[in-house]
């Protein structure tokens, strides 16, 4: 395994001819980084699985260069995506659609519709407008960590989680931390109305103002299977309480008017929903560098990023229905 920090283009370039050899390059996206592979490559998109510890029917999210690409990987491809595409793309909005050919199973987790996504962060385009120009035509990258664990917001999260399972050929582009620090929002446009999957940085309000008159149907619609979406994700080894009164000893993740009892670790102490968000992963992971077995959650209100937040709360307490 090689750390570039700061990739050139010529080392870009580089990161591109691996990916063509079959090889993984973790890079950074505006969400958080992302383990890539050739998604057309089998063999490679099969190591992300293995690297991962990933169940074999956990879908992938296909990153693309622009919305130009969009009709390689997908058919049938409604007016309210292409209208969402053009709003949110380059950003932090992954769409489901009806998988084109090009899109196999092994990408799909066996179902007929796929995750696309053009992320936004400088590093990520350069990566992939350099793979395309080999003729590469997408890279899976779901998270770079381990299965269900806490999703990587810098390099050393990503050496930290899967270090041990890189090859001498493989990369990892440091293109320091991450700007949103939580995944996308995932968007199913399979039925005549959009749903949300997954909250994220491109809010319900966002994209209601963009479908206008159409309807938008609420968050874990249907039954599709979709990236970060089971009931337990995103957990550090701690146990995680929500809205619980810190004991001594314990941590603490709260907005920063409140405070913090005595005998407490404070982790995360943000003033904005926007701080909350940059911070939380990097927080968890603090709670389990310091070996704390209980990390106190607050959760902000529920609205605007602060659906995403308290998704991915729930979702490391494993609590999500509760």
């Amino acid at each position: 395994m090689e750390l570039i920090n700061n990739p050139t283009l010529n080392e870009i370039k580089k990161a591109a001819k691996a990916l063509k050899d079959g090889h993984l390059v973790a890079f950074p996206t505006e969400t958080v980084y992302g383990l890539g592979a050739d998604a057309t490559n089998v063999k490679a998109v099969n190591r992300i699985y293995s690297v991962k510890g990933r169940p074999s029917d956990h879908p992938l999210i296909v990153h693309i260069s622009s919305i130009n690409q969009l009709s390689n990987w997908a058919r049938d491809i409604p007016e309210h995506a292409i209208k969402l595409a053009k709003e949110f793309w380059p950003g932090p909005m992954t769409l489901i659609l009806k998988r084109s050919d090009l899109a196999k199973n092994f990408i799909t987790g066996g179902q007929d519709n796929v995750g696309l996504r053009v992320p936004n962060q400088p590093v990520a385009l350069a990566l992939l407008s350099e793979f395309e120009s080999l003729g590469g035509l997408g890279i899976a990258a779901p998270s770079g960590n381990r299965f269900g664990a806490v999703s990587p917001t810098s390099s050393n999260d990503v050496i930290d989680e899967l270090g041990e399972y890189f090859q001498s050929e493989d990369l990892i582009l440091n293109g320091g931390s991450c700007s949103v620090g939580i995944e996308s929002t995932i968007i199913s446009c399979l039925s005549k109305s959009p749903s949300i999957l997954r909250p994220g940085a491109i809010t319900h309000e966002m994209i209601s103002n963009v479908l206008g008159n159409e309807k938008l149907n609420g968050i874990r619609s249907g039954n599709i299977r979709a990236s970060g979406n089971l009931d337990k994700h995103y957990s550090p080894k701690a146990k995680i309480l929500i809205n619980n009164h810190p004991k001594k000893g314990e941590g603490l993740i709260a907005l920063s008017h409140i405070e913090t009892p005595e005998g407490v670790k404070r982790l995360l102490a943000p003033t904005t929903l926007v701080e909350y968000a940059l911070g939380l992963y990097e927080a968890l992971r603090q709670g389990d560098k310091l070996s704390l077995s209980v990390i106190n959650v607050y959760t902000p209100e529920n609205y605007d990023l602060g659906v995403a937040i308290i998704d991915r709360i729930k979702k490391a307490s494993g609590q999500l229905n509760s």
